[in-house]
């Protein structure tokens, strides 16, 4: 008989609801886990929407108070999906209070805060995942195993672009995510995170950099209610935009390579342009999110005029067996989180990480609070 493992979700916006869709898919999609997730109890402030989701999903019990979740011996895994200024706070007392841990990213509002989230985890002996689900896209680990194979020879520069529109409508409501003291940086925080831990995953650590940031829309109404996502406010009173809308920065690799990273989350006519450029001496390598199932992979020896051929992953990359049977098939967005869900559960089963860990989110969030720090002084930051 399974083990059943009672999970809670602490904050039920959107994200919340992908990390309970995650719970009820995975073992579909992954007959072998030791686990059995159980929907326990479901935190959220705003009235109405714990009930709304335990209706939906089925969670057994509805809290407004997130320390209700922390102090309740049938919750042993929880899922923090709260607004980023309570990461530190919700981590360090889940961890201490001995439940295992799936945090959404940034940790926090830098790297300190990711720090003691990681120390509590390490301390206490319970696991943590965090979500960087980009890296769990079958063809952003074959596009990592091909750079390590060599295949593309050494690395000499990768570009990496973080485009969206989100946030592009003047009317969008100034929420939490535009605020220093709740939000923290902007899209730094928000798509840069991403790009740094994908930065890290194909091509090791970054050893320094310099950037630059910019607020394109300073001003965004306050909104007259509760919000979710990217909500439009209207007649509201104007407030400030207190955090970047836009960052673009240079990289320099540890193993010499060079890099570009560019977040924007007010790009008109973007819609989740996300994706990679990775260049060698010997080929290219290339990944585009609304084309998630696909790589471009240019290799030989032919070097000038070299050909660019399009692969699209298949089972035996990646996770992509549990989900589709041949080449081609798609995956979406939600399916990353599946695998996320799949690794956090083989974790806590098996007692050693799996995916991506609280150390890989202090070390996104020290290279985007080296970016800030150099956007400060205008010059190069040493990692």
């Amino acid at each position: 008989m399974l083990d059943a493992l009672g999970v809670a979700v602490v904050g039920f916006g959107w994200m919340g609801r992908v990390h309970t869709q995650a719970y009820a898919r995975v073992r579909h999609h992954y007959p072998q886990l030791a686990l059995r997730p159980e929907l326990v109890t479901v935190a959220e402030e705003v009235p109405g929407r714990a009930e709304e989701a335990a209706a939906q999903f089925g969670f057994a019990s509805t809290t407004r108070e997130w320390r209700e979740v922390a102090a309740d011996p049938r919750v042993r895994a929880v899922s923090v999906t709260a607004p980023n200024f309570l990461h530190r706070e919700i981590g360090v007392a889940m961890a201490e209070a001995g439940k295992h841990l799936w945090i959404e990213k940034p940790v926090g509002l830098g790297a300190d805060d990711a720090r003691a989230v990681a120390d509590a985890v390490a301390k206490a002996g319970v696991q943590g995942t965090v979500g960087f689900n980009y890296r769990n896209a079958p063809a952003v680990e074959a596009a990592r195993e091909l750079i390590a194979s060599g295949e593309i020879g050494t690395v000499t520069h990768v570009r990496i672009r973080l485009f969206s529109d989100y946030a592009a409508h003047p009317e969008g409501a100034l929420t939490w995510r535009y605020e220093r003291e709740r939000g923290g940086s902007g899209v730094l925080g928000d798509l840069a995170s991403h790009g740094a831990d994908l930065a890290r995953f194909l091509l090791g650590d970054i050893a320094s950099l310099t950037a630059d940031t910019a607020v394109f829309l300073p001003e965004r109404a306050r909104p007259v209610g509760a919000t979710a996502g990217h909500s439009r406010a209207v007649g509201g009173e104007l407030g400030p935009v207190e955090n970047e809308d836009y960052v673009s920065c240079l990289l320099r690799f540890a193993s010499g390579a060079r890099g570009v990273l560019e977040a924007c989350r007010v790009s008109v006519g973007e819609q989740n342009n996300y994706g990679f450029e990775v260049h060698g001496t010997r080929g290219a390598v290339f990944w585009d999110f609304r084309r998630m199932n696909e790589l471009g992979v240019s290799r030989g020896t032919v070097y000038q005029d070299q050909p660019v051929s399009t692969v699209y992953v298949g089972p035996g990359q990646g996770e992509f067996g549990a989900f589709q049977p041949g080449a081609a098939n798609a995956m979406g967005y939600d399916d990353l989180k599946v695998i996320e869900a799949y690794r956090f559960l083989r974790s806590v089963a098996e007692g050693v990480p799996h995916g991506a860990t609280l150390a890989d989110a202090v070390r996104s969030a020290a290279v985007l609070d080296a970016m800030a720090r150099s956007v400060e002084s205008g010059a190069w930051v040493v990692l």
